[in-house]
């Protein structure tokens, strides 16, 4: 469901790779594996109810439970059509997306707008994130917006002004030889 989600919500086009072929469901993995999914850093203590835009996340669940809640309820809510997200047609796929968007679905206690919010702000971070902290294969957001990566030394480009910087992407995880180093100890894959 994740991955036919992200490949709506930035599909591939004559622009370039959209999210699923660049790895965005991977990035997902890794981050609601990791200690941001596992609610590290959330205030866990409540009151729970659903706040104003302003006020951010409300509710008690972790990325992860939230994640896994709302997929299982969706999977739920599409067996009367016996088939699930993934299979059913794209437009039908976007239909549904745009149902969870206009906040007009339960998805057991979650109002489907926290997650289709969550859902498209952990695709667009993923698609534009550094390759170290998930796939990000080829660097492909990057190389559609022209965005060398983030060097650790510029010392050579510093006093030349005006002058537009072209150089291939580069993550913060490559090696010498230009192999990405993922961390090991985070396992997902595609």
């Amino acid at each position: 469901m994740i991955e036919a989600a992200c490949e709506r919500l930035i599909p591939d086009d004559e622009l370039g790779a959209g999210a699923l072929t660049a790895g965005v469901p991977n990035y997902l993995d890794k981050q609601l594996g990791g200690a941001w999914g596992a609610g590290e850093r959330l205030y866990r203590s409540g009151p729970w109810q659903f706040g104003t835009p302003s006020q951010g996340y409300q509710l008690p669940y972790t990325p992860a439970e939230l994640f896994r809640a709302c997929v299982r309820a969706i999977s739920q809510q599409l067996e009367a059509t016996k088939m699930s997200f993934h299979e059913i047609c794209t437009d039908a796929q976007d239909a549904y997306l745009k149902s969870l968007e206009s906040g007009g679905v339960d998805l057991d206690g979650v109002p489907s707008i926290a997650f289709l919010d969550i859902l498209l702000r952990m695709t667009v971070e993923g698609f534009f994130a550094d390759p170290a902290y998930g796939d990000h294969k080829d660097m492909a957001a990057w190389r559609l917006i022209g965005f060398p990566g983030a060097y650790a030394d510029y010392y050579e480009a510093i006093d030349r002004h005006g002058v537009k910087f072209q150089r291939e992407p580069l993550s913060l995880a490559e090696d010498s030889k230009g192999r990405i180093q993922m961390r090991s100890d985070i396992p997902a894959h595609l």
